[in-house]
């Protein structure tokens, strides 16, 4: 029997944000997971790091899943040439059916929502719900100050030190790509 394909979470900004690293990490990102036939499971966008991640899977030949509440189809401009694209009713619910439909979780720079995404799949692998491998792609050190604060949970009490082992920064897309070969192997 053949083990089915990986898929990866990718959770990212539905903007581009100020620097141009964050698109091409974004994009090198996307060409990385065609190249290893594993799947990108993300947010459905058409905007921002969002777009640049599917487009460069989808023209490296990669398969591709989106999941996107009707409330954002407009917003996020829902890309709908994905090899599956799923539309929920709630957020809560675009979250689920993205980690449930995933191997590991990959966070590129973001927002608020990718802070949202990040921290329940953290919160989850605290409360040992999962295992999932999940990696933070700490472009020019966006992740950084997000690193200090999860140290500064574990020093203050609030967390058991296995916390920061829940999380794996990583500097590039190479790194990254080595680290999701390890996570899945």
């Amino acid at each position: 029997m053949t083990e089915s394909p990986k898929s990866v979470c990718v959770y990212c900004g539905s903007r581009p944000g100020r620097r141009p690293t964050y698109a091409s990490d974004a994009a090198a990102t996307g060409r990385m997971l065609a190249a290893n036939g594993w799947r990108l499971v993300y947010g459905a966008g058409d905007v921002g790091l969002m777009g640049e991640v599917a487009r460069a899977t989808q023209a490296a030949g990669g398969a591709t899943m989106g999941v996107i509440p009707t409330h954002l189809l407009a917003k996020e401009v829902g890309k709908r040439d994905l090899s599956t694209f799923v539309v929920t009713e709630t957020m809560h619910e675009r979250k689920k059916v993205m980690f449930m439909n995933s191997d590991a979780v990959v966070v590129l720079p973001g927002g608020a929502g990718s802070l949202d995404e990040l921290f329940e799949v953290v919160t989850w692998r605290q409360l040992g719900l999962h295992a999932k491998p999940i990696l933070l792609l700490n472009t020019e050190g966006y992740w950084a100050p997000l690193l200090a604060a999860f140290d500064q949970i574990v020093a203050e009490g609030f967390a058991e030190p296995s916390l920061a082992g829940f999380l794996t920064a990583v500097p590039d897309v190479p790194t990254l790509e080595a680290s999701l070969r390890a996570a899945l192997s």
